[in-house]
């Protein structure tokens, strides 16, 4: 049978890829292992957080289905960094691990123009020049124009518990078998790389008494700019603060060479921004304590999962570690502790368009990129969904820049500087952090998402009258000017501030510290056919108070543009620049950038080395000012 796009695999990625390409009429199968683990939180049940929580606005700007999702299937929300800054601020959701994966089964199973299978892809057919399908491992085959790998932590998984290494996916699943091989044959490099996850515990047998509680903050918005009902606080289900003692660490040094990670078995680089509990007592061995916490994970079970406490030590040891925490000294293990070794493509055999560069056709997306996190796997799914339609209907790719989102953060980065480990993101990697914000995904993005062909009219009106509303309350409010005889001046001395002795405009009173829009619309009449929602309020009172900071920031971008307007031809030699620092001429004839920027932010290529790229463009007539 033919398709246009096939995509391998059901997690996060695959789930946003196989939907992209279907929204956009492409004729789509999806593969995957076992259809009713298709959207599984095999680790933290959680959608969001730090940076993560701004993709997944990102992805439903554009379009995508992770936010809808999420905001149907939560037991706690949480905006968390509201002591910081905008930049920085972003949603965390607890998601129901049980309901989350059934609607997005159901989304899935229901969407025109998608296939769904199960079986298991040993082999991609190919001729000498590009793909023309796969192969399961019955003997089934199927011929594609484009193959979208979402393998996530499957491709010839293992798990490590102690000095056991055994096959195994995540969660129970079986691991995917042959797959590798195929990859090897046609030329592609692996990297074996590893994640782990925590216990699961009895909810009723935990004291929740002695340890602290953790409650949601958020009850009037969520992830995706379509949804309008969301959970009230009180009916929020609460998470819970812990910490290990001294016996805990005590435990953990006596029998460190049990564990899989000290004990000498682990083949794969392990995620630095998530390390096993063991690794934190070594590497931070001054700490008495470290943080862990209690998170409920569905309505439908008593399964909390055990959140900082990942770990490869035997089961014996990990029943005194936790019978060592405060409020666990009886708890029942549901679900033991593992480190899972797995195969992902090595790092820039990958363009900015997420296809392998020596196979036309072949995408790649999620955790076989090399990146860590369900987030950061569906904002790859996505992106590669988009661009393998665009890819067999002959159109150029869709490549976010870095100031436009973090997917696009994301993306330059592992094309760039590659990755040795689980790649995770932060808000530090992002250099236009103050716009990329949580509260602006819409605006940033919605625009692409309606020419790509993933918003539909109804929602793309909504989002133009939301943009005019936010533009035309912006000059209000420059224009309205409160005097000192305004009745705000009752007010001003309770927030703090002296009196209004001239007039000045209601923009400049917001942009003081302390005076909200909510507080400041009672004192002005605002015209009544404006609909104005908990969005627009937040974004509005961003963009005003931090109207400075943004401004240098667009600034700089438009600095930063130049450099990514000096585009480089895949034909040049680098060999052949005399000029180039050695490593340069290396990393640069792997990477092949696109562009001045591009090859700016390679590892290994010096400032001097740009210098020289540009002078050598002008005079071989390359590029002009």
């Amino acid at each position: 049978m033919n398709y246009d796009v096939i995509v391998v695999g059901g997690g996060h990625a695959g789930c946003e890829a196989s939907l992209a390409c279907a929204k956009l009429k492409a004729k789509t199968l999806l593969i995957s292992l076992n259809i009713k683990m298709m959207a599984n939180m095999p680790c933290n049940p959680s959608i969001g957080g730090s940076a993560k929580g701004i993709v997944v606005r990102e992805i439903d700007a554009l379009g995508g289905t992770m936010g809808i999702c999420a905001d149907q299937e939560y037991l706690q929300m949480k905006m968390l960094n509201t002591t910081k800054g905008p930049g920085v601020q972003c949603l965390r959701a607890q998601a129901d691990k049980k309901r989350y994966p059934a609607h997005m089964q159901e989304i899935i199973l229901n969407q025109e123009s998608l296939d769904v299978i199960e079986g298991e892809v040993v082999k991609i057919l190919h001729d000498e020049n590009k793909i023309t399908g796969v192969q399961l491992k019955d003997g089934r085959k199927f011929e594609t124009k484009a193959i979208i790998l979402a393998t996530g932590t499957y491709m010839e998984s293992e798990l490590l518990v102690g000095h056991t290494k055994t096959k195994g996916g995540p969660d129970g699943e079986k691991s995917s078998i042959g797959l590798s091989s195929s990859l090897l044959e046609m030329g592609i490099k692996l990297q074996r790389l590893k994640t782990g996850t925590p216990q699961r515990i009895a909810k009723e047998s935990i004291d929740f008494s002695k340890s602290e509680i953790q409650l949601g903050n958020v009850e009037d918005q969520g992830f995706s700019y379509l949804s309008t009902n969301f959970i009230k606080l009180e009916d929020q289900i609460p998470c819970y603060l812990t910490y290990t003692t001294s016996k805990t660490h005590e435990i953990i040094k006596e029998h460190l060479l049990d564990s899989a990670m000290y004990g000498g078995i682990v083949e794969g680089v392990g995620p630095r921004y998530c390390p096993s509990i063991e690794d934190k007592i070594v590497r931070f061995s001054d700490k008495p304590r470290h943080q862990l916490f209690l998170e409920p994970e569905s309505y439908d079970t008593n399964s909390i999962y055990l959140q900082g406490f990942s770990t490869s030590m035997p089961k014996d040891v990990q029943e005194e570690m936790v019978h060592s925490l405060p409020g666990l000294e009886n708890a029942k293990i549901l679900k033991y502790a593992y480190a899972i070794e797995y195969d992902s493509i090595d790092e820039f055999q990958f363009d900015s368009s997420l296809m392998i560069k020596k196979w036309p056709g072949l995408f790649i997306s999620g955790q076989i990129c090399g990146t860590s996190g369900y987030e950061e796997a569906a904002g790859l799914g996505l992106m590669a969904g988009i661009n393998a339609y665009r890819f067999i209907n002959n159109l150029s790719p869709f490549v976010l820049k870095r100031d436009e989102a973090y997917i696009g953060v994301m993306i330059d980065d592992l094309v760039t500087k590659g990755t040795k480990e689980p790649y995770r993101l932060l808000s530090s990697r992002a250099e236009y952090r103050l716009l990329l914000r949580s509260d602006n995904a819409d605006i940033r993005l919605t625009e692409y998402g309606h020419e790509l062909g993933l918003i539909d009219e109804e929602r793309y009106s909504k989002f133009k009258k939301k943009k005019e509303t936010l533009d035309y309350l912006n000059k209000y409010l420059e224009n309205i000017y409160l005097g000192e005889t305004s009745k705000i001046n009752n007010y001003l001395p309770e927030l703090g501030f002296e009196k209004l002795k001239s007039g000045t405009s209601a923009k400049n009173l917001l942009k003081r510290n302390g005076i909200s829009f909510k507080f400041l619309k009672q004192f002005i009449d605002l015209p009544k056919n404006l609909e104005i929602d908990n969005f627009i309020e937040e974004e509005l009172e961003i963009m005003i108070k931090y109207e400075g900071y943004i401004e240098a920031q667009k600034r700089e971008v438009l600095k930063f543009r130049k450099l990514e307007n000096i585009k480089l031809s895949k034909e040049l030699n680098y060999f052949e620049m005399d000029g180039l620092a050695l490593e340069a001429r290396q990393k640069l004839d792997l990477i092949k950038p696109t562009s001045i920027g591009q090859a700016s932010r390679i590892s290994g290529v010096n400032p001097s080395d740009i210098n020289f790229l540009v002078l050598y463009l002008k005079k071989n007539r390359l590029y002009e000012n």
